[in-house]
């Protein structure tokens, strides 16, 4: 564990090691108890692919695009009856 502080503008410095390790850009997650940093990737799209399914791999955009439109459509379906 790193343990940093903010400065007087309330920035905070991450180490070398950690950004050449994970990145240049984070998202800042509150939580209830405190708060987390999460790499960004610079390829979410490739990142998503490296931590799915095969089917998920394997599918092309418009494939993703219309499976998450009939997703939704389900979901749409559900709550107005």
């Amino acid at each position: 564990m790193t343990e940093i502080t903010t400065d007087e503008r309330g920035r905070v410095t991450i180490p070398k090691e950690i950004r050449e390790r994970f990145g240049e850009r984070y998202r800042l997650i509150e939580l209830r108890d405190g708060v987390k940093l999460l790499p960004v990737p610079d390829d979410p799209v490739s990142a998503l692919r490296a931590a799915s399914s095969d089917e998920f791999t394997e599918a092309s955009m418009e494939d993703l695009r219309e499976a998450g439109f009939e997703e939704a459509r389900d979901q749409t379906d559900e709550h107005v009856r």
